[in-house]
């Protein structure tokens, strides 16, 4: 399975079928409000599947999509040309959605493995109830970042209770963007292998570890 990361939440993985999850558009705006978001624009990028966590515009620019994907923004159960996808309800803030809103956690199946995208989780922890409609996972894409998501100690104890193989990190400080935390509390509280590529794209079953090892894999940020 190909991933490969767009920057912020944005991801495309690809093994035969193709998901996109939290496209990001033009947010050109942000600088007026003092916050710096340079990742290059999604350009070219197409999906049979496309998942949004939550209605924020650097999550939920489905038109920058092609290929005429099924797109899913809402919790529930969906059959899908790639098998069951759920959608678990969730919030975006630690006081119940009531300052940032709902966000949806997106669990899928692609090339044997089962993915989970976390969206913007800004709950303290998982309730019990989520973490028995997530699931076995094997591969987690988590939010580090802090601020306006879990970062540090509370996404280290995330992936710890979610025991996936591997880790991709993402919704952090990078040259791109400057109002979130880097990953480097979340890496030292985990405390797991880390793989430091050099690219933005890699092929994911090399990177895998166990539920016992776990690894992490931190892609490298798209470049303008």
């Amino acid at each position: 399975m190909n991933v490969r990361w767009y920057g912020q939440s944005a991801f495309l993985l690809a093994d035969g079928h193709r998901v996109f999850v939290d496209p990001f558009g033009d947010l050109g705006a942000a600088a007026g409000h003092g916050l710096e978001f340079r990742y290059p624009p999604i350009e070219g990028a197409a999906a049979d599947l496309l998942l949004v966590t939550h209605d924020h515009v650097d999550h939920d620019a489905v038109e920058t999509v092609g290929g005429d994907p099924l797109v899913l923004r809402a919790p529930g159960r969906y059959a899908t040309p790639l098998g069951e996808v759920v959608g678990v309800a969730s919030e975006h803030d630690a006081a119940a959605g009531t300052q940032r809103g709902a966000n949806t956690i997106f669990v899928f199946p692609l090339a044997g493995l089962r993915c989970c995208h976390l969206g913007d989780f800004g709950q303290p922890g998982l309730r019990p109830e989520q973490r028995e409609a997530i699931g076995e996972v094997d591969v987690l894409f988590l939010p580090v970042g802090g601020g306006p998501t879990v970062g540090g100690a509370a996404a280290a104890a995330l992936a710890r209770v979610l025991a996936p193989r591997l880790v991709v990190p993402m919704h952090y400080r990078t040259a791109a963007v400057d109002f979130l935390e880097p990953p480097d509390a979340f890496l030292e509280a985990f405390g797991a292998a880390v793989e430091r590529l050099e690219g933005s794209e890699a092929e994911v079953e090399p990177l895998l570890g166990s539920r016992a090892e776990p690894r992490v894999a931190l892609l490298a940020a798209p470049a303008a």
